[in-house]
């Protein structure tokens, strides 16, 4: 096929904003391609600047490989139907489609002989003397069509033509769309941020976001094999799961290992898994690759709706006890000293040594002029294997001294028999100011709370995938304050014509081809 449209590194911009980061687009002679994306992303600008609307910031756009940058829309072999069909309501529809064969001089009985193939292109033979506003949207979007292409354009760009119909006449008028390009054989640009019609009616379909291009292919390329999570949620739904791809035609989901058709990637590298929520079965949960509950169910018309939860997360809440920073000071040494409070596990009572107790309690000394550290030289504590709190004092060579509490309680774990997992974490105490100059606050309360999970079946680490707290970090004050850690839930859309009650255990089932890998996006 032959190139008839390229954009060559397209950039425009509206005061100071780039609306489109340098666009490269090929576009070939009886193509439907259509510019899909969600408001704003550039697809009508773009549209645009091919009619002579619009002038790129910067660029080339190439028509059968001639720079019509700068030429004006009326010397473009290219057609615009718009949302707003612009009809002339003075005039009955075969004038309207007439007008601009008119205004080029053409003779009448070749003016009526075009006409009246496009009326009858558009399926509106009968309705030449009907005057226009007597007309429906529908009819109304056909004059509109045959009085573009009734010029004989090389390419008819249509922006969001169907935007003001009803659903039904929608469907209608894609089809109808779709037979009237290969009727008249030639390229149309098509923009829409609505999937569906994207997916009927083209031959390629141009993914944007943000001024860029994020995947370009076949309606089937898009929706089997999204580049990235944007592309898979924008074409259809999907259920997107992390994932370690093994090695080539494997990858590991929810701790399980399954064949795959996708290769290329790196041994162990993490991936995103996407599977549509029609190429997910539900079977008995004995003959499930995936085992879960079904959570919600939604009827929408042909088919129903479930959410299937295989894995709850495991969690644990500790809490977080915020004090103010109040220092012991020894003005004649001039030193400063401070410790916090802090929870020991039994168990871990018997391997305890200074350095830990340090640790935990944060322990420190310094010359308030310089902030330089001095070093703590005695820890005074006396302990037991046993639920109770247990005074530590820290103390400088001047005798600068300051004592808090080791409070020994059992062990805070809590153990998902189900999904074979067990998490722990502890209680722990804070000063507000260490809250408030965290730059990493989600990992350094996992380090202050020794929050970790793992597998019982063979003590492989889990991912501790969320934190939950209830306080603003930049203003927390003295108070006690609940931390949540969890490993990761999973819960699966699936599509379905069988009905299923909510609550019922059951499979998921679904073949290699069902599973497609991405790359995790950067």
């Amino acid at each position: 096929m032959k190139k008839l449209i390229q954009f060559k590194r397209i950039v425009k911009e509206f005061d100071g904003k780039l609306v489109l980061k340098g666009i490269d687009l090929d576009i070939y002679e009886n193509e439907f391609v259509t510019l899909l994306g969600p408001s704003g992303c550039g697809k009508t600008t773009l549209l645009r600047i091919l009619g002579g609307f619009l002038t790129p910031t910067e660029g080339q756009v190439l028509f059968d490989g001639q720079d019509i940058s700068k030429i004006p829309p009326y010397k473009r072999e290219v057609n615009t139907v718009f949302q707003k069909y612009a009809l002339f309501p003075h005039m009955n529809v075969y004038n309207n489609i007439a007008f601009g064969l008119k205004i080029k001089k053409e003779p009448k009985d070749i003016i009526e002989q075009k006409v009246m193939r496009m009326l009858k292109l558009v399926n509106l033979e009968e309705y030449a003397d009907r005057a226009v506003t007597e007309m429906s949207g529908g009819q109304q979007q056909r004059v509109a069509i045959a009085r573009a292409l009734v010029n004989e354009p090389s390419v008819l760009l249509l922006d969001e033509p169907l935007g003001a119909l009803d659903l039904k006449l929608r469907k209608e008028m894609q089809r109808e769309l779709k037979k009237i390009q290969q009727e008249v054989g030639i390229t149309f640009i098509y923009v829409t941020h609505d999937q569906e019609e994207a997916l009927t009616m083209s031959d390629k379909i141009v993914v944007m976001k943000e001024g860029e291009i994020q995947q370009i292919g076949s309606p089937t390329d898009i929706y089997n094999e999204p580049v990235n999570e944007y592309v898979a949620n924008f074409i259809g739904e999907s259920n997107i799961i992390d994932g370690i791809m093994l090695k080539d035609y494997q990858v590991m989901f929810e701790d399980k290992k399954f064949d795959c058709v996708d290769f290329g990637f790196a041994p162990n590298e993490r991936v995103d898994v996407v599977i549509r929520p029609e190429d997910l079965d539900i079977v008995p949960k004995e003959q499930g690759k995936l085992k879960g509950i079904i959570k919600s169910v939604l009827f929408k018309g042909v088919h129903y709706e479930m959410m299937v939860e295989t894995k709850v997360g495991t969690s644990i809440t500790v809490k977080m006890r915020v004090s103010e920073d109040r220092p012991v000071f020894n003005e004649a040494a001039n030193e400063k000293i401070s410790a916090n409070d802090f929870y020991l596990d039994v168990e871990d009572v018997a391997e305890l040594d200074e350095a830990t107790i340090v640790a935990r309690a944060d322990a420190q000394a310094w010359n308030p002029d310089t902030d330089e550290f001095i070093s703590i030289k005695e820890i005074e504590y006396t302990i037991k294997q046993e639920n109770g709190t247990y005074p530590v004092t820290f103390r400088t060579a001047a005798g600068t001294a300051v004592t808090v509490n080791m409070i020994v309680k059992d062990e805070n774990r809590v153990v998902n028999k189900e999904y074979q997992e067990e998490i722990f974490a502890v209680n722990f105490f804070k000063k507000a100011d260490e809250i408030h100059e965290s730059i990493a606050l989600e990992t350094d309360l996992k380090t202050w709370a020794n929050a970790s999970a793992w597998s019982l079946e063979d003590g492989s680490p889990v991912e501790i995938t969320s934190i939950h707290y209830d306080f603003d970090p930049e203003t927390v004050t003295t108070g006690v304050y609940e931390v949540t850690f969890a490993t990761e839930g999973y819960e699966y859309k699936v599509d379905t014509t069988d009905f299923h009650p909510e609550g019922a255990e059951v499979g998921l089932t679904f073949t290699p081809e069902d599973i497609h890998i991405m790359s995790k996006e950067q």
